[in-house]
């Protein structure tokens, strides 16, 4: 996330109900919270912003491309893609062990167990917290 204001394309989502999630409900604007999930740890580590409306994803459509989808076709896309602008770094990486110890984000769609979709909705309420508590020390485990 050390490349704000730096645009990229959200490509390769190949889920269906986060495609369908990309697809209808993000808009041009929307803000989203960065998730690392292959790292250690597991963790939100930055602010972005929605730069485009959904559009169909082009690596759908590229032989020899890791998510090129042979059954997708020009006149009907199945897997769509938005642009996205690094907003900036938190100032420090929240984790997913603290966001499922913290009470307020019990209902938050990544802290449930068994949930690895690549596109999650998140409350206000809940990305409004995430903020909150990057700007705040870890609390340290008993």
């Amino acid at each position: 996330m050390g490349a704000k204001g730096r645009r990229t394309v959200w490509d390769g989502v190949r889920n269906y109900q986060a495609r369908n999630l990309l697809r209808d409900r993000f808009r041009a604007g929307d803000r989203v919270l960065f998730y690392h999930s292959s790292t250690e740890p597991t963790g939100v580590v930055g602010l972005a912003e929605v730069a485009s409306a959904a559009y169909p994803d082009p690596t759908q459509f590229e032989r020899g491309h890791e998510h090129f989808d042979s059954a997708s076709r020009r006149d009907a896309p199945i897997w769509f893609a938005v642009d996205v602008v690094a907003v900036r770094a938190l100032e420090r990486v929240v984790t997913l062990d603290e966001i499922k110890r913290n009470a307020s984000l019990s209902k938050m769609v990544v802290a449930q167990r068994g949930s690895r979709l690549s596109v999650q909705p998140v409350t206000r309420e809940e990305f409004d917290e995430v903020v909150r508590m990057a700007s705040r020390p870890a609390k340290a485990v008993r």
